[in-house]
């Protein structure tokens, strides 16, 4: 995988952070998005520089179509090219559907359903020119099969949708040699822990014993875009220790 190009969402903080600096560490040039945090991201940028490969930091909010295009001319032009995309961004709130306003629901569904569209819409061209293009779109236990959170039902919507155009689109890019899947993490109480920290607390909800981490994200993440997941596409890979079984 050295010297691909991945372009992360919400590369910045939290589960995307976790994921853009795997694959700065197993050789992959990583453009990091943010909309906000730009400290945080440059930190990225430069703890991912220090494996030795590319990466720059890129601001956008990927909800606006516009901003998108000139996120994703922007990477092309910087790195010459883009093999993987990573749909991490998202807003969220925990708020009953009676209480949701109008604002809070069009965040919701445009910051993780639109967002997804819009960065793959334009990133397809690239992608098929890549030859081994990856989509990894983030998702949440539960909306594999359309499962209901109470007080999360605009998020769990967007969710649903993004497994179903993940399939859809797994289905249309086949033959360009695109793959395309989505990774649904369980609960994640500290997205901070590494795995070798959470391996020393006990979780008695988890049935494998320890908390959920980023970087398990990560690592699921890593092996679906890898030449081993050559052959998978249109799936769900759910994250969780067992918790949702």
């Amino acid at each position: 995988m050295e010297r691909r190009v991945a372009l992360v969402t919400g590369g910045c903080k939290g589960i995307g952070r976790w994921i853009a600096l795997k694959l700065g560490e197993n050789g992959i040039n990583v453009a990091v998005n943010y909309r906000k945090s730009r400290g945080s991201a440059e930190s990225v940028v430069k703890k991912i520089r220090d494996y030795g490969v590319d990466s720059k930091a890129y601001q956008a909010d990927v909800s606006d179509p516009g901003q998108v295009k000139r996120l994703i001319k922007s990477v092309v032009r910087d790195f010459r090219g883009l093999d993987i995309l990573i749909n991490n961004a998202g807003d969220w709130c925990y708020k009953p559907v009676a209480e949701t306003t109008d604002a809070e629901f069009d965040k919701i569904v445009r910051g993780n359903y639109y967002s997804t569209f819009y960065c793959t819409r334009e990133a397809l061209p690239f992608l098929r020119m890549s030859g081994k293009g990856r989509i990894i779109n983030l998702g949440i236990i539960g909306a594999q099969n359309a499962s209901g959170i109470a007080s999360m039902g605009p998020y769990m919507g967007a969710k649903a949708a993004v497994v179903s155009f993940t399939r859809s689109i797994a289905l249309e890019e086949a033959k360009y040699r695109i793959t395309a899947n989505v990774v649904c993490p369980g609960q994640i109480r500290d997205k901070l822990l590494s795995i070798s920290e959470a391996e020393q607390i006990s979780d008695p909800k988890i049935p494998l014993g320890r908390p959920a981490t980023g970087e398990d994200i990560a690592n699921a993440v890593l092996f679906l875009i890898s030449d081993h997941a050559s052959f998978i596409t249109g799936n769900v890979l759910l994250v969780t220790g067992g918790w949702h079984i």
